[in-house]
């Protein structure tokens, strides 16, 4: 697993944001380590401050890809600075209303269970997000849903195998959002879902760890990206993570 000083390491650190860091910094299959500065997670960003701006632009961030709902989207309030660029891709597609009835009500949308379904139903929801993070700006560009857990997660996930990151630091870069409960449901002044999530996972045979680590074991990278409708070009933006690794 990959140790606490790295996890510290790859921590961004910008006001008003607690679950924020850098896909970069992490093992891959090869003995390297995934470049840092191409792409970051997080929670919402609409909690950002003016100062975290400022913090977000001196890490290299240019561009924003958001992941959630219109809905979620149009309870925004806080201005942006000029200079960042923002993407909105609504990553659920509830409209599917037949593969939601599966996951939405009983709690399982908020657990790495519907991480395969999903890209097998809807590929193509995947594929626009991945088109949107290979083709955006020069800079290094955030992607981020509401707690920066789940929509996250799952590209997160895709990111990291398309470049052969250890399945370990894959798996711990979800858990730490994981660790982080505490303090990310402070800031929201909400309980902590983590027990409540964990138990549902119980309920299934298995534990949140459990299940993502079955999401990854399970994914076929190749396969979805062949039914998402990637260009060439942005296939190959996404395995060689904008050109900053080499490909074979």
């Amino acid at each position: 697993m990959v140790n606490e000083s790295s996890l510290e390491s790859r921590t961004l650190s910008v006001e008003g944001l607690v679950n924020a860091r850098d896909l970069g910094g992490l093992r891959r299959k090869n003995g390297t380590l995934t470049p840092r500065g191409v792409f970051f997670r997080s929670e919402n960003v609409d909690w950002v401050t003016p100062t975290g701006w400022d913090q977000m632009h001196e890490a290299g961030t240019r561009t924003i890809v958001d992941l959630r709902q219109a809905g979620e989207r149009a309870q925004d309030t806080q201005p942006r600075p000029d200079w960042l660029t923002t993407i909105n891709v609504d990553l659920d597609g509830l409209d599917n209303a037949d593969f939601w009835k599966d996951f939405w009500s009983n709690g399982l949308v908020g657990t790495a269970f519907y991480f395969l379904p999903h890209l097998d139903a809807m590929p193509e929801r995947s594929g626009v997000v991945l088109s949107a993070l290979a083709s955006a700006p020069t800079g290094g560009v955030l992607f981020h849903c509401m707690g920066g857990r789940d929509r996250t997660g799952l590209i997160a996930m895709l990111l990291l195998a398309a470049i052969d990151a250890e399945p370990d630091a894959i798996v711990d870069d979800y858990l730490e959002t994981v660790r982080l409960a505490d303090l990310r449901a402070a800031t929201t002044n909400r309980n902590n879902a983590e027990p409540k999530i964990e138990e549902l996972c119980q309920t299934h045979g298995t534990t949140t760890e459990g299940a993502f680590r079955a999401a990854l074991a399970g994914l076929e990278l190749g396969a979805l990206l062949a039914s998402a409708g990637l260009s060439d070009a942005d296939n190959a933006a996404i395995m060689s993570w904008r050109g900053k690794v080499p490909t074979a």
